[in-house]
Order: structure tokens, then C-alpha cells, then sequence
């Protein structure tokens, strides 16, 4: 009976761990989509601010130029693409992951 015990807690620590790995994964692309969109969100807010460079010379010059609006497209596109290569150079995104998996842990 002992031994039936001692067997039944080994699995239950094995599937734990198990959805543990699982519930890690997904953690980790949530944070890698949240700090793409971060930087995003900061540009998106400067350049949706209200500036005039007539009252001051501070102010973003490149506003009042007829490529202003897709430049800051094209900055936000090169930062997201740039963090993008970043993870998958340190290799934080991917499937390496996917080819190391045994066919019992990938259902989970």
C-alpha cells in the first residue's frame, strides 16, 4: 500500500510539473508580446500629443512634414521588428523548444 502511495504522489508531482512548464511557456510569450507593445504604446503616445512648432522650436519639427505621419509607422514597424530578432537571437522565441518535447508533454 505504501508503495501504491508513494507511486500516486510521484505522478501527481510529475503532472504538476508538467502544467507548470506548460503554464511557464505561455507566460513567457505573454511577456515578449507585452514588451513589444510597450515601446508601441510610448510612440504612439509622444506622436499623438498636441505640438506646434510654431510656438515653440522644441517641438517635433517633423509633424509638419508630408512623410511625418509614415515615418513614426515605419519607427514603430523597425522598433517592434528589431526586439522581434532580439528574442529570437537570445533564443526567448521560437519553437526550439517544440523539437526537445516528448509526444506525452506536447498535449498538454
Amino acid at each position: 500500500m505504501e508503495t501504491y502511495r508513494e507511486t500516486c504522489s510521484d505522478l501527481r508531482d510529475f503532472y504538476m510539473s508538467t502544467v507548470s512548464n506548460r503554464m511557464n511557456e505561455v507566460m513567457k510569450v505573454l511577456t515578449i508580446i507585452a514588451t513589444i507593445f510597450i515601446p508601441l504604446g510610448f510612440i504612439a503616445g509622444v506622436y499623438g500629443m498636441n505640438f506646434d512648432h510654431e510656438i515653440s522650436p522644441y517641438n517635433m519639427p517633423e509633424l509638419h512634414r508630408f512623410f511625418g505621419y509614415p515615418l513614426a509607422l515605419c519607427m514603430m514597424l523597425a522598433v517592434a521588428a528589431s526586439m522581434l530578432l532580439f528574442f529570437r537571437w537570445k533564443r526567448w522565441l521560437g519553437s526550439r523548444g517544440a523539437a526537445h518535447r516528448s509526444d506525452d508533454q506536447r498535449k498538454y
